[in-house]
């Protein structure tokens, strides 16, 4: 049995186990630690039974024993506390230029304090994103690093080896930037991935209440989806969801209660977009889309008293299905356009020099939002590293070009019938207002001034010279 592993990988949940037993298939030696030790039994005793290249201890001092130099330790831990517990443990036991990598999905702010923390007293912390749920980690995920740059060398290998490829054998793991950037592309993938089912349930609900179609016959529908422009992981998925049978031979679909969980990265998007003043709209409307889910008794009582318009079934079924599908295109690259909106500002605030198509890359395999046109994407940086916007790429622009009259009419539809769509809506009603050379804030900044006087620019001076009215005076003058 060897005594210098490769690594370390503390936290033998689903995730960590998957991640070791990927490491082991890739080459190489890990040590498997979890502060319950039955786990780590149970973890050799099962899944890792018979592998030599899996190595289970029993405490700090006995993983940091057993390590290469430098010394790569992961944690695959829950987010928070325990981080800095394990931290603190590991502190006085680690040398030099040792590595701690935090695969969890940690708050960007921590992983940023964390790398300053640990610099200063000669620890290389890497804050790295992992997507791809139970199976990437298994059979390759995406994998996102960012943190103390100086890592990178001695980790690239490793997690290059285990990460999903691209079908060029491109690995789906490049270091992202500085400090906490690993695990804010992350937070961003799963804002996007939180749009992403939003629009995808959406669009069911459509078909279901005003189509009348059965769950079968809309799998039938995303399961056709996916061998065209909508083909990703989400839509494949969905497909596969809604044809699926309890054992009575009814559709599961129909017996899941209408609560959507969420465990935080998706409201930490919303949060890090208000700080930062971008307007991630349909990601946020997703977000608030499950919190108003979890008012299910609420939903009950005012379905039996507050009113909207009698349900019109449409009478032009297969058009409005097409309707529905490239609305759901156009609103899902504007889900994307806002995802990379919010990179490119906190890239620029916290000067992380993020590549923007390699983010594209990294997610084109292995994890959850993984779609054809992440492929357009990194064509878009690729020919403008500085673009805007996606939005004003020219893929983009044709496919809503093409798409956004379905789009209306699909909203249209919706609102007539009382049929609730938050997150394609705030996709439009986005996509309007960016292409709008004018908007009514002018009106909003007179009502600022009068109130508050917080000073105003005007359209016949130049921009950086403020303006204050005494408009109460002005009103008793006249």
């Amino acid at each position: 049995m060897p005594d210098n592993a490769d690594l370390a990988v503390i936290g033998l949940a689903v995730m960590g186990q998957n991640l070791i037993l990927n490491m082991s298939d890739t080459g190489f030696t890990v040590l498997a630690h979890n502060r319950t030790t039955s786990k780590i039994d149970d973890f050799l005793q099962g899944p890792a039974a018979q592998r030599d290249s899996i190595i289970g201890v029993y405490s700090l001092e006995e993983l940091v024993s057993k390590l290469k130099s430098p010394r790569i330790i992961m944690f695959m831990v829950k987010a928070g506390p325990v981080v800095d517990e394990y931290v603190e443990k590991l502190l006085p036991l680690l040398s030099d230029g040792d590595i701690i990598i935090d695969g969890g999905n940690a708050n960007f702010n921590d992983t940023i304090r964390r790398e300053s923390y640990l610099k200063e007293r000669g620890i290389k912390f890497v804050g790295m994103g992992i997507s791809g749920g139970e199976e990437g980690a298994r059979k390759g995920p995406s994998i996102m690093p960012g943190g103390n740059r100086e890592a990178w060398p001695c980790i690239k290998e490793i997690y290059q080896k285990i990460s999903a490829k691209t079908t060029d054998n491109t690995p789906c793991c490049e270091w992202v930037g500085e400090s906490g950037s690993g695990h804010f592309v992350k937070m961003v993938h799963n804002g996007i991935e939180y749009g992403d089912m939003q629009l995808i349930g959406e669009a069911y609900h459509l078909m279901k209440s005003l189509l009348g179609m059965s769950p079968s016959e809309i799998g039938d529908v995303f399961a056709v989806w996916n061998r065209g422009e909508l083909k990703s992981y989400l839509v494949e998925i969905t497909a596969k969801v809604l044809l699926f049978k309890d054992d009575d031979g009814t559709p599961m679909i129909d017996k899941i209660l209408d609560i959507t969980g969420q465990k935080g990265t998706g409201k930490w998007t919303g949060i890090s977009s208000l700080d930062l003043g971008v307007p991630v709209t349909l990601i946020a409307e997703a977000v608030y889309a499950r919190s108003l889910s979890s008012f299910k008794d609420d939903r009950v009582v005012a379905s039996k008293v507050l009113t909207g318009p009698d349900v019109a079934p449409v009478v032009k079924k297969e058009e409005f299905i097409s309707d529905i599908g490239r609305a759901l295109l156009a609103a899902k690259l504007v889900s994307y356009a806002q995802g990379f909106m919010l990179l490119q500002l906190a890239s620029k605030e916290y000067d992380w020099h993020v590549d923007f198509g390699t983010i594209a890359l990294l997610w084109r395999e292995g994890c959850i939002i993984r779609s054809t046109f992440l492929n357009k994407i990194k064509e878009a940086y690729d020919r403008e590293p500085h673009l805007r916007s996606l939005l004003l790429d020219d893929y983009f622009k044709e496919v809503i070009t093409n798409n956004h009259s379905a789009w209306r009419r699909v909203i249209s539809a919706s609102v007539e019938n009382g049929i609730p769509i938050p997150a394609l809506s705030s996709g439009l009603a986005f996509y309007d207002g960016y292409r709008s050379e004018y908007l009514p804030a002018n009106l909003l900044q007179a009502q600022r001034d009068y109130f508050g006087a917080h000073t105003f620019e005007r359209v016949d001076k130049p921009r950086g010279e403020f303006f204050h009215i005494n408009w109460m005076q002005k009103e008793e003058d006249e």
